[in-house]
């Protein structure tokens, strides 16, 4: 069991470390051998207490979540901790570092709870579409009251040891372990630990919960998780113990089963299967990062820099003229001033990175980054004299990337006489925020600057997915096709409002067509003329809301009206009569269109293009399309994604729908030969 924990004694105490590698995940062989040690340490005389600990970073992450799906055998982690608490001696937790989920509740099923100053604790399992199922929900409210425990359990996020101090989960913090052994035997002298949370009441009410449960009840839309760890917390108010962990054993074993968590652990699998690369081995050198350069000071620049900045990195932000420099430098600013404003950062932090961001209007400045990331103006003239420049410019081995969301990044990297360093890192808007990274391999990128792009997203506290070169790559390609489908469905019949409340009551973050309205009708209007015309093109009632100035939020109208700054949008009477004298003009015959016939054709057609995309090899896997548009488009993470919702409804039943809507509508709807074969083997 030596790959499972070691133990020794230390005076009196009872060592029990924990060291089963990567993160000390309570499966069933550790949960066996943490049992035995404790048997055999209870029933050693000269043992006065027991101490729980891990090593490294890790206390335990938690449960052994490929257990799930795979299923449990006893000792069970509630059997391993009641084991614990019945102890004839004191078992002390010593957390010398992350204790989330299990290994928190195996935590709290100790007599006393001391941590080092780097420990964390966290109840991540909301974000899996769960609960706690080891008495979480029932002993951390007991422990420090309903209301703070239900923030922890509702949001999902660690908390520091201080924090954890404050709030009295941990008695003591100590700065190393060999500190904390010996306050521990002090600590011994004076009488052994009566602190079980088990054993405690929680004051107050539950209604005391309902200001701390309503911001998370309503961005559950829906989903059943949140409401259960309410209920739970709910109960630990007045329900006795075992019954309380009778229902939550029960309650997490139900929920572990509902689609909602599935589609979360699919998720959470498929955001670590997105970094293999199959010609790219883990092993393939990287090159250093120290120092960047960003050329382009907009929003979007703004934002690569201050992620940049964030990792680690000296930034230099180039811009032509002065004056933009110094817009830039200053929008820069003001997103870390937001950033301390909302309690994100502290003041020193925030100064501390502003410190590594410097500006030139000279590309010269550039001659010594490491990395040089372009986010200049969407126009493949400028970028390949960018690149054209940077070749001479930069040294040999840095790294050239472009921001380019739809241009063709071989050809940027022709501009050059160095191919093999361009790179494409699609950053998403605002940068500074959003999750997805998309990493764009050109024909000639070489392999370490891949494994490179690919580690620093997740030191810029990115996803990165690998892609290839396509029109839009492969997110922008599959929702330009979502949201022609929805333009479709305006001209045959649906109108806006109806077409969004559809998608949104499914679960996306906002319909297309209010989407369409934040983003500001020009952008999209601007892409279309430059790429000339396009079969079938259903885009006309939002061109010529572009042409009169209807621009969306930011004109007060656009497919909705926004009157006095609002920013939710009203349905207008009149964008209803200019689609309808648009289909009339196209000779279109309106019809009503169901709900359900909206929602399949979007996200079918998403689908349909995902799996031309992998026929394509533009991108690895149909997981890694769910990773894209989770992170990268709004969609519901308690759906999977949309690959992951297609296989879950059944992809004979996508497959036959695509095939009747080729038929019905026209050759867009081509279905992807990869779709029908993966359609006949699941039906088989």
């Amino acid at each position: 069991m030596t790959d499972l924990i070691s133990t020794h004694t230390h005076g009196a105490l009872g060592i029990i470390r924990m060291t089963r590698g990567p993160v000390n995940a309570l499966g069933h062989a550790l949960r066996v051998a943490i049992s035995q040690a404790h048997r055999t340490f209870e029933s050693d005389p000269a043992i006065a207490a027991i101490v729980l600990t891990g090593q490294g970073r890790f206390f335990s992450a938690g449960a052994d979540i490929t257990e799930f799906d795979s299923g449990r055998r006893a000792p069970f982690l509630t059997d391993l901790i009641a084991q614990l608490e019945a102890s004839t001696k004191p078992v002390i937790a010593l957390v010398n570092g992350i204790a989330y989920g299990g290994g928190f509740e195996l935590a709290l099923g100790c007599h006393g709870l001391a941590a080092l100053s780097d420990a964390k604790v966290a109840f991540p399992e909301i974000t899996l579409g769960n609960i706690p199922g080891a008495g979480g929900t029932q002993k951390l409210p007991r422990l420090i009251g309903g209301p703070a425990a239900l923030d922890i359990i509702l949001s999902g996020k660690p908390i520091s040891a201080k924090r954890a101090h404050d709030l009295g989960i941990a008695q003591s913090i100590d700065g190393t372990e060999a500190e904390a052994l010996t306050r521990i035997e002090a600590d011994l002298a004076d009488g052994p630990p009566q602190r079980l949370p088990r054993d405690l009441t929680v004051e107050g009410s539950p209604e005391d919960l309902s200001e701390v449960a309503a911001p998370y009840l309503r961005r559950a839309r829906g989903a059943p998780a949140p409401a259960k760890a309410l209920e739970g917390v709910q109960m630990a108010y007045d329900t006795p113990l075992d019954a309380g962990l009778a229902w939550e054993r029960e309650t997490f074993t139900a929920l572990n089963t509902s689609p909602e968590a599935k589609a979360l652990r699919h998720v959470f699998f498929a955001e670590r299967e997105a970094r293999k690369i199959e010609d790219v081995p883990p092993q393939t050198p990287k090159r250093a990062l120290a120092s960047a350069g960003v050329i382009g000071a907009g929003t979007m620049g703004a934002g690569i820099a201050k992620c940049l900045a964030d990792a680690g990195l000296s930034v230099t932000v180039i811009e032509q003229e002065q004056d933009r420099l110094d817009q830039g430098l200053a929008r820069i600013r003001a997103i870390y001033d937001e950033a301390q404003s909302k309690g994100r950062l502290s003041k020193a932090d925030a100064e501390a990175r502003l410190a590594r961001i410097s500006g030139s209007t000279s590309m010269d400045a550039l001659c010594e980054a490491d990395i040089v990331v372009e986010a200049v103006f969407e126009a493949m003239d400028i970028k390949r004299s960018v690149f054209a420049a940077l070749d001479k410019i930069c040294k040999p081995g840095a790294i050239l990337a472009t921001n380019t969301s739809t241009l063709d990044v071989n050809e940027i990297a022709a501009a050059t006489s160095r191919p093999e360093d361009v790179i494409g890192l699609h950053f998403f808007s605002p940068a500074h925020i959003m999750k997805l990274l998309e990493v764009v391999r050109a024909d000639k990128t070489a392999p370490d600057v891949i494994a490179t792009a690919m580690a620093l997203g997740p030191r810029l506290g990115k996803v990165p997915v690998l892609v290839g070169v396509c029109d839009g790559f492969a997110g922008n390609r599959m929702f330009i096709n979502f949201n022609r489908e929805a333009q479709i469905l305006i001209e045959e019949g649906a109108l806006p409002w109806q077409i969004d409340a559809v998608l949104s009551d499914w679960g996306l973050a906002m319909g297309p067509l209010a989407v369409m309205d934040l983003a500001g009708l020009d952008v999209g209007y601007r892409i279309r003329q430059a790429r000339g015309p396009q079969s079938p093109y259903p885009f006309t009632t939002a061109d010529r809301l572009a042409e009169a100035g209807h621009l969306g939020q930011k004109t007060g109208r656009g497919w909705y009206l926004y009157p006095d700054g609002a920013r939710r949008g009203q349905p207008d009477p009149e964008v209803e009569t200019l689609i309808k004298a648009v289909s009339q003009e196209k000779g279109i015959t309106r019809r009503e269109i169901s709900d359900e016939e909206i929602l399949h054709r979007c996200l079918w057609q998403l689908v349909n293009t995902g799996y031309q995309i992998i026929e394509e090899g533009i991108a690895q896997r149909p997981s890694d399309l769910d990773v894209i548009f989770v992170n990268g488009y709004g969609f519901p993470k308690t759906r999977g994604g949309p690959m992951f919702f297609a296989e879950q409804t059944g992809l004979a039943r996508v497959a036959a729908d695509v095939r009747r809507f080729h038929a019905e509508i026209g050759a867009h709807w081509t279905p992807s030969a990869l779709l029908l074969e993966q359609a006949e083997t699941a039906d088989a």
